[in-house]
């Protein structure tokens, strides 16, 4: 109810995730503000804007935790066209590490909780 998620929809709805190792190897729990925010959008029939990136690992309280890779998934979603990015509060030490052309041109949204980061994704 929080999200204004009609919870009907949860009636005859079950959800199951599968992330297989696949061809492309993947490190870590950084996906899964993206994975939490895309069921939302899901369920809101709401789409997220269109050029935003994200990455943080989520707690089952709705934290955002700090991840890895940082400078590189930031240099991606510049190279991707992507204008906003939503990053654990606690990277914003690792900002250092991304050369200023690297950042030029993005809107950085550092979060501690899912609910920030969801606020982010569906304003516009």
């Amino acid at each position: 109810s929080k999200l204004n998620i009609d919870e009907t929809v949860f009636e005859n709805t079950d959800v199951h995730i599968h992330v297989p190792a696949g061809a492309i190897p993947k490190d870590g729990p950084s996906a899964g503000i993206a994975i939490l925010i895309s069921l939302v959008s899901l369920f809101k029939n709401q789409p997220v804007k269109s050029e935003l990136a994200m990455t943080g690992e989520i707690t089952l309280r709705g934290a955002v935790l700090p991840v890895g890779g940082i400078k590189e998934k930031v240099l991606a979603a510049k190279r991707a066209g992507i204008k906003e990015v939503i990053l654990p509060e606690k990277n914003k030490k690792d900002m250092e590490e991304i050369p200023g052309d690297g950042k030029e041109g993005l809107q950085f949204h550092f979060v501690n909780t899912l609910e920030e980061a969801i606020n982010f994704a569906f304003t516009q």
